[in-house]
């Protein structure tokens, strides 16, 4: 199964730190936040990757085409070439693909359509939230019900601090209590090839046409994830994921593995 991944946004609300870099190559402890991204689809055995690019999109290039040198053991010989002695690079195959500058997230994912098999089921999220999802169960999920998509339904993280009040007296504050009323979209996505006919061009939002027509014709389904999900859509984002991984104890470090 292959995993669509788009990373061609502007990341505008972390400028601080895409200004020189898009956001999914924003990095938390070394590794862009990309290649925890793909970790996360390792583990359930899907390591064919398609990355849609977009914004300074040619460094997600160039990081790939480096990756296994940097993994590596190399012994180079000037006239006749590299050798290379040990390779810890992941058993992955990743498909770079250039969806435009401004194209939104519907018009990416039609973009790479030729890549996908017409009759393959395929996973999709965004470049920029990690989470210690089950994708095994999510995929188990979407074979058995047989609709056309399926969303993960995740619980969003408070912004501020709770207060539970009786009368002018606080009774109860929770600082960034888990849940703001329902669940929301968690940009974990296992989707049917005929979802791309929903696609009309480039400036289709898929958030928008896309799943509200699915939902209309009862074929979007919620896979309900009560875990970790955290997206790193500002500063503060990032901040705090980079201390859950300093801590040694991010949860959404299932492969347990130290980079």
């Amino acid at each position: 199964m292959k995993a669509v991944i788009l990373a061609g946004g502007r990341g505008s609300r972390l400028s601080e730190e895409t200004d020189a870099r898009p956001k999914p190559m924003i990095e938390i402890g070394g590794r862009p936040i990309l290649w925890h991204i793909m970790k996360i689809y390792e583990q359930a055995g899907v390591r064919d990757f398609i990355i849609c690019l977009g914004y300074k999109g040619a460094l997600i290039k160039e990081y790939f085409f480096n990756y296994a040198l940097r993994e590596s053991d190399v012994t180079i010989d000037l006239r006749s070439g590299l050798t290379v002695h040990r390779n810890e690079a992941e058993d992955w195959r990743i498909t770079l693909v250039d969806t435009g500058l401004d194209t939104q997230t519907g018009g990416r994912l039609r973009r790479v359509r030729s890549y996908l098999g017409d009759d393959e089921l395929f996973c999709m999220t965004y470049g920029d939230a990690v989470a210690d999802i089950d994708i095994a169960r999510e995929i188990a999920f979407h074979r058995n019900h047989g609709k056309q998509a399926t969303v993960a339904a995740v619980t969003p993280i408070a912004r501020f601090g709770a207060l539970n009040i009786k009368g002018d007296r606080v009774e109860r504050f929770e600082e960034k209590p888990s849940g703001e009323g329902g669940l929301i979209n968690g940009g974990y996505f296992v989707l049917s090839p005929g979802v791309l006919d929903l696609i009309p061009g480039d400036g289709t939002y898929w958030e928008h046409e896309p799943m509200e027509a699915l939902a209309r014709q009862g074929d979007l389904m919620a896979w309900r994830h009560a875990g970790f999900w955290q997206p790193m859509d500002t500063l503060r984002d990032l901040r705090h994921l980079e201390q859950l991984w300093d801590s040694g104890a991010a949860p959404w470090h299932t492969w347990r593995k130290t980079p």
